[in-house]
């Protein structure tokens, strides 16, 4: 396989949008694997068979029951109720998930994070998949692309299928900026990160919200510095959601978070944070005071999902009509090659645990509703009423809210193509031009990193390097004042001594391998 080394691998814009791709739900609790044969469908009078699907992050909404329009149209066409369950309020959902695999209560079918899939695989509690995809999920083998699954087999110690993955085959993420703002204070779009400093500045300075008090945010991010990464990716730092990946660096792949790169990044950085041109509340931001805080027109420049612009473009236009949100192409710094980072491929997205087997035809059945193209209409709108409505002829789909019942979505495979369809069917017109341009500029700026699909073995008996705790304790310290820039080396020093020599070996020759 070759090498994912290099840039604007995706060919011509994408313009697109991310939507209903994963799984969305509210609260409930696992009770264990759900095989019980459930009541009589609407068609024919056959039994059906229950599938509990579980997913730590949740929509804003209510889980649906048995008795749900959405769950019973998928049941009539499958025989598969699903049943969604989740964490309970306040729980932390690794070491849930942890606790669900400690106690082998576990759910059919189950969405892993922070690594989860590589505890049951190891210990045996994954189910392997390579025989039962192509039989009981057709649509899923043939839609996935073999390198995928490839990326898959090289994360297991027998080569064998143990998770179906995400396949991103688009720019995911992207910074945007306020052009309302940008118009207000009289500046073009910054070209440099010195010009990215004075346009801040001018935020901070000229009140382009309008509100006649001086609180606007030039940009800000979230708690252990997640969710700025446009800030890193003017240095060329590969970073995923605050935390740092693996590149190539110097000719060799290197974890971004030692590198020179890395270094100079904080040093800006440290520089926005003084001159309050970084929100100064950043590592306190919870993620939703972080929305919060761009939904009430006070953040002029951010990172994140273009998919989520709809309802945050909606909120911010109360307080704001003449807003308006653009894709910023990343400001050069000088010496330094900025790039979008791009994971495509090998994230894990579904796993059934060993323990589920006798119910795994069932729940790759379900999973191949999502995947199969003639369904793609429901799943992108649903039940009317619930989902969505109808306006002049044309389904729109509905805002969440906290009294309406969530709906079921498993297919996290995005094309192109599938972008294109989805910014002419799920976003309003007048927003849709703003969306597509907003892809067009990351997807100049994105590289698909070479650490793409690096199994998360790499990090067994470094618990602490996988969770990125030390890089998050220098990185506050250092950007809050706290300690001077200088203490980057000795983080350096921690990472490599800590086990960072022995994790850089794996991934060597895991890349090899590729």
């Amino acid at each position: 396989m070759a090498k994912w080394y290099f840039r604007k691998w995706f060919g011509k814009p994408a313009l697109a949008v991310v939507l209903a791709a994963g799984l969305l739900a509210g609260c409930g609790s696992p009770g264990g694997s759900g095989t019980d044969a459930g009541g009589p469908d609407s068609e024919g009078g056959n039994e059906v068979t229950k599938v509990k699907v579980f997913k730590s992050h949740m929509g804003v909404g209510t889980i649906p029951g048995p008795d749900n329009p959405h769950v019973q149209y998928v049941a009539e066409r499958t025989g598969v109720q699903y049943e969604l369950v989740t964490t309970p309020p306040g729980s932390e959902p690794t070491e849930f998930l942890n606790l669900m695999i400690a106690s082998d209560d576990l759910p059919d079918i189950l969405r892993p994070i922070g690594g989860i899939e590589q505890t049951l695989i190891r210990q045996g509690g994954a189910l392997a998949l390579d025989d039962l995809l192509p039989q009981y999920a057709p649509n899923v083998w043939k839609n996935i692309p073999q390198e995928a699954w490839d990326v898959v087999r090289s994360a297991s110690p027998d080569g064998k299928i143990y998770y179906v993955p995400k396949v991103f085959l688009v720019p995911e993420r992207a910074p945007m900026i306020r052009q309302d703002w940008l118009d207000k204070v009289g500046m073009p779009m910054p070209t440099t990160t010195e010009e990215y400093k004075q346009v801040l500045a001018a935020f901070l300075e000229q009140d382009p919200n309008g509100n006649g008090v001086r609180d606007e945010l030039p940009t800000s991010g979230r708690e252990f510095g997640k969710w700025m990464d446009h800030l890193f990716a003017m240095y060329g730092v590969a970073m995923w959601e605050g935390s740092p990946e693996w590149d190539v660096y110097d000719g060799k792949i290197q974890y971004a978070g030692v590198t020179d790169n890395m270094k100079a990044a904080i040093g800006f950085i440290r520089e926005l944070y003084a001159e309050k041109l970084l929100d100064n509340e950043t590592f306190l931001n919870k993620g939703d005071v972080w929305t919060a805080k761009i939904n009430n027109n006070l953040v002029g420049s951010w990172y994140h999902l273009p998919a989520n612009l709809r309802d945050r473009f909606t909120a911010i236009q109360q307080k704001a009509p003449d807003a308006y949100v653009v894709g910023m192409p990343l400001p050069k710094a000088e010496g330094y090659e900025g790039y979008v980072t791009q994971k495509s491929m090998g994230e894990p997205e579904w796993i059934i645990p060993t323990k589920a087997e006798a119910n795994a035809p069932a729940a790759l059945k379900l999973l191949d509703f999502f995947y199969d193209r003639s369904n793609d209409e429901f799943i992108r709108f649903g039940i009317e009423g619930m989902q969505h409505e109808v306006v002049d002829g044309k389904k729109v789909l509905l805002p969440p809210e906290d009294s309406r019942p969530l709906a079921l979505g498993m297919r996290n495979l995005t094309t192109e193509e599938d972008m294109n369809i989805r910014i002419q069917e799920t976003i309003p017109e007048d927003m849709q031009q703003m969306v597509k341009d907003i892809f067009e500029v990351s997807t100049a700026d994105a590289k698909r990193i070479a650490g793409d699909g690096l199994p998360s073995t790499v990090y067994e008996g470094y618990p602490d390097i996988q969770s990125h705790k030390l890089f998050q304790e220098y990185l506050t310290k250092i950007v809050i004042g706290e300690w001077p820039l200088e203490k980057f080396d000795e983080f350096v020093d921690r990472w490599y001594t800590s086990g960072g020599e022995e994790v850089t070996k794996r991934v060597e020759e895991w890349y090899s391998r590729m």
